[in-house]
């Protein structure tokens, strides 16, 4: 008898949930590091325009074109996106957290059906 054989079938069915939530789990993780590498880049351009003198020529790039614009609308604009960017991040560590402790429980749920039976079937 193989050990895929002695593992029950309630077993088997919270093996293959568990390797689907730890594949969620990267994909969660992947995100966030996705926002947050979006959200040190701008903050850094966010940065860059605060600096700049009020009348500083400023360009915005819009597809293949570049157009002159304002100081402070690029500074409003680039403050929403973070803004906005750091919201998902916040909602994304939230999945993440509520995904692992998911995880942890049916690990444990998982253990316990493990250990409960070896000794019985031995």
């Amino acid at each position: 008898m193989t050990m895929a054989e002695k593992i029950p079938p309630q077993v088997q069915n919270q093996l293959i949930r568990f390797q689907e939530m730890q594949e969620q789990l990267k994909a969660i993780v992947l995100r966030k590091q996705q926002f947050e590498y979006e959200s040190r880049e701008l903050e850094k351009a966010l940065n860059e325009s605060k600096s700049l003198a009020d009348d500083a020529v400023v360009y915005k790039s819009v597809g293949v074109l570049l157009f002159r614009t304002e100081k402070q609308k690029v500074v409003a604009e680039l403050t929403e996106k973070k803004e906005e960017l750091d919201l998902r991040i916040k909602t994304v560590e939230k999945q993440e957290l509520r995904l692992k402790q998911q995880l942890e429980e049916l690990r444990k749920s998982i253990m316990e059906q493990v250990s409960g039976r070896t000794p019985a079937s031995g």
